[in-house]
């Protein structure tokens, strides 16, 4: 299986890895500060380069489909793989701004949860943008939930994660607040953000260490995508760059 650093560390840039596979999914690591898609957040992309110096770049990572446990670092398309052979010793390298853009949306989506209390029912983090779907007909106002993020951007909560069992998660099931996506089971424990005072949910997705690191994330949009669903649209005041 592969090691995902980037559970405790969301920060963490980069990493020295052995290439364990090459396969058509991609090159697989044993260990890896890359994201794979997942929880409604997109992969990360960036670079390995190998002692020789060279790079192979990386557009995307996803969970293997076939081996479970392990992350494919997906190429961009054409890219020559001859020098990343199973063994190669590499240093894996995220685009920091990608990511950091993903950690300010993943949290200011939660931020979003504690002002709307309402099951979510889809989900979508970029490093451009964020949305929300909630399961409600009630109508929500852009400028009073702006207002909110900015109030709990302010008041500067910090932002952390823990493990609790499946047992613990089953004695709570009102922290789950995703209609669509289910914690992953059958590891035995469950990752839960928490950003204090404010809230607490199963979450596997990178996010930033203290809620005054999201910055100016102002609603965008909201949508009225049926009877029983409003989108939320989040947006940077200022977009920042994503290289």
């Amino acid at each position: 299986m592969t090691e995902e650093l980037f559970r405790e560390e969301a920060g963490l840039l980069e990493c020295s890895a052995t290439v364990v596979a090459i396969d058509d999914a991609g090159v697989v690591l044993d260990r890896t500060v890359f994201y794979p898609l997942g929880g409604g957040q997109a992969g990360d992309s960036g670079t390995l380069t190998s002692a020789d110096g060279a790079v192979l770049a990386i557009a995307d990572t996803r969970k293997h489909k076939e081996r479970p446990g392990d992350i494919a670092h997906v190429p961009a398309a054409g890219a020559d793989l001859s020098a990343f052979a199973p063994g190669t010793v590499v240093m894996a390298r995220i685009a920091a701004a990608k990511r950091l853009a993903h950690r300010r949306f993943h949290t200011a989506t939660h931020l979003l949860c504690a002002l709307v209390p309402h099951p979510v029912d889809g989900c979508s983090i970029t490093a451009g943008y964020a949305r929300l779907d909630f399961h409600m007909a009630e109508p929500l106002d852009k400028d009073a939930l702006t207002a909110g993020i900015a109030r709990l951007v302010a008041e500067a909560h910090p932002v952390g994660h823990r493990w609790i069992s499946e047992a613990e998660l089953d004695a709570n099931p009102q922290l789950v607040r995703s209609m669509s996506v289910q914690p992953p089971r059958g590891l035995g424990r469950i990752r839960v953000l928490e950003i204090e005072g404010v809230d607490l949910q199963p979450c596997g997705g990178t996010h930033v260490a203290n809620t005054a690191e999201v910055g100016d994330v102002v609603v965008t949009k909201i949508e009225k995508k049926s009877a029983m669903t409003r989108r939320v649209v989040l947006g940077f005041a200022a977009p920042p760059p994503t290289a």
